[in-house]
């Protein structure tokens, strides 16, 4: 299937590695010009290459910390700068820590806040206008399982994943009539770096990942890559009319049915 990405601009943010940069990976295999972001500057230029060689199509890295409101200005006028557009936008942001609702002080909260609520919201409304001027748009937000089913001591997560749910439905109101869908992806248990820190020291690595899978209907942990043909969907002309919902991609694993 041709997904028709030739040449439209995407920003990836979170793409030095894990779901961020196998999504990096997708859409510039679809032709998209890719352009991404993370803090680690050396790790980041690092997946850039990688990433153009792999596809032979030019991706363009950009540090930046996304809780850093300055930083994310100006990392979406350099984006906007090298290409003159925006058509799609990945919002993706690692994870706040796991512990009990009691072990969080206010420090804790405000930091999730900025990480993985408040970035969404800028970046979103940073792309806007360049979407507005084109006469379409995609933005895609990366959250969590735990807004459809409760995942244990994942408080802060959970919060601002809610919130996020709650802004795109709303932003997919509010930005339909400018042609701009806003969608959410919420991964299972998906095999990046953050799952595999999960297991352990002393554990068997392959034995810990078996057991997880134990209660997956599919019977195995999620590929990045499977995750990452989703968003190239989502950010196709073909899926111009899937707009405000949030889907799953965890093999089954959610038994909720709404």
């Amino acid at each position: 299937m041709n997904l028709h990405l030739t040449n439209k601009v995407a920003i990836v943010l979170a793409a030095s590695k894990g779901l961020g940069k196998a999504i990096a990976i997708s859409l510039s295999a679809e032709g998209a010009k890719v352009i991404i972001g993370s803090r680690d500057e050396a790790e980041l230029n690092k997946a850039a290459a990688e990433i153009q060689k792999l596809t032979g199509n030019e991706v363009v890295a950009i540090a930046v910390d996304v809780s850093n409101g300055d930083e994310i200005k100006l990392f979406i006028e350099q984006a906007a700068a090298k290409f003159g557009r925006i058509d799609i936008l990945l919002n993706n942001a690692g994870g706040p820590p796991f512990n009990k609702f009691e072990n969080f002080d206010d420090n804790a909260w405000q930091k999730a806040f900025e990480l993985n609520l408040l970035s969404v919201a800028r970046t979103s409304r940073l792309v806007l206008p360049h979407m507005q001027k084109t006469g379409s748009g995609r933005i895609i937000n990366i959250i969590s399982g735990s807004v459809k089913a409760v995942l244990a001591s994942s408080v802060l997560s959970t919060s601002m994943r809610m919130g996020v749910v709650g802004m795109a439905k709303l932003m997919a109101d509010e930005f339909g009539p400018y042609n701009i869908t806003v969608n959410n992806v919420a991964p299972g248990m998906i095999l990046t770096d953050r799952l595999k820190h999960t297991i352990p020291q002393g554990i068997d690595p392959e034995q810990a990942l078996t057991e997880k899978a134990k209660n997956i209907p599919l019977g195995r942990i999620g590929k990045p890559e499977e995750l990452a043909a989703l968003v190239a969907f989502l950010a196709s002309e073909q899926a111009a009319y899937i707009s405000g919902t949030t889907i799953q991609v965890d093999g089954g694993a959610n038994r909720s049915i709404f």
